[in-house]
């Protein structure tokens, strides 16, 4: 029923795709309202509870709560938080704070996932210019999703781009991932390295793009809660994502409510 490629990636048939799209679009549509919902004041328990209600009222399961343990429906990681933070009541969102949202949901069987990173109110120029990074180079990796090109020329042009801005730090122990019938399948994507290398990329491949840039080092630790993982120097870090089919069109955005048309159009000019 679920075909695999030579290398164990799964590959998708059309109506499979139209079903990871369904499920992309659910994930969409509750990060557009998130982004919407969030202000100074919330905590990100809030936030939680905002996006498993609309998870469920779309008719699809949250992907993350129950995960290897995972007790919430989105990972909520603010500041100095790389990835994976647990939302709790325990912190307010204050003005000028940065919070990274990563949501997953699961509609017949098929999954789809996708991060933002939201500023609280007003930011420091230099943070806005860290999430801006690091959303360019979520999408000239996707650009490199299609037919016919590497699997390590994804993260050759995330670093590439990532390096061209700046000195800034890409946790190497971080990446993307394959996605489908599982929220995390192989491949392994790495947000780094040199192009040219690993598997061609296939017709009915699904892939999750996810850079993760740090202001500083990029050096990370992970908490006592076994999850939350934060930057070593204390410096915020920002966090983009989307899950993407490879077409012969070229790369389809899962989880972008026009399917990337508008970012990808962008870039050919």
């Amino acid at each position: 029923m679920f075909k695999r490629n030579r290398h164990g990636i799964q590959i998708k048939s059309p109506e499979q795709l139209e079903k990871m799209r369904a499920a992309g679009l659910v994930v969409g549509q509750t990060l557009d309202l998130l982004k919407r919902s969030v202000e100074p004041g919330m905590t990100p328990l809030d936030l939680d509870v905002i996006a498993e209600k609309a998870i469920r009222d779309a008719g699809a399961i949250p992907s993350f709560k129950g995960y290897q343990g995972f007790p919430a429906t989105i990972c909520a990681s603010v500041n100095d938080e790389v990835v994976h933070g647990i939302p709790t009541n325990a912190r307010k969102l204050r003005e000028g704070d940065i919070i990274s949202i990563d949501c997953g949901a699961i509609l017949e069987g098929w999954h789809g996932d996708s991060a933002v990173t939201v500023p609280i109110g007003e930011v420091d120029p230099k943070l806005t210019e860290l999430m801006r990074v690091t959303e360019e180079a979520m999408w000239r990796g996707i650009a490199a999703l299609k037919p016919g090109r590497h699997l390590s020329d994804i993260g050759y042009e995330i670093e590439r781009y990532v390096r061209s801005q700046g000195r800034y730090g890409i946790p190497p122990e971080y990446g993307g991932h394959g996605i489908g019938t599982e929220m995390h399948m192989d491949p392994w994507i790495a947000n780094h390295g040199k192009p040219g290398r690993g598997p061609a990329l296939e017709e009915g491949m699904c892939l999750a793009i996810e850079p993760m840039v740090n202001l500083g080092t990029e050096r990370t630790r992970v908490l006592a809660d076994d999850w939350t993982v934060v930057t070593v120097d204390g410096k915020h870090s920002a966090h983009f994502e989307h899950s993407v089919a490879v077409t012969h069109n070229g790369p389809w955005v899962l989880t972008a409510l026009d399917g990337g048309e508008s970012r990808l159009a962008q870039l050919q000019n």
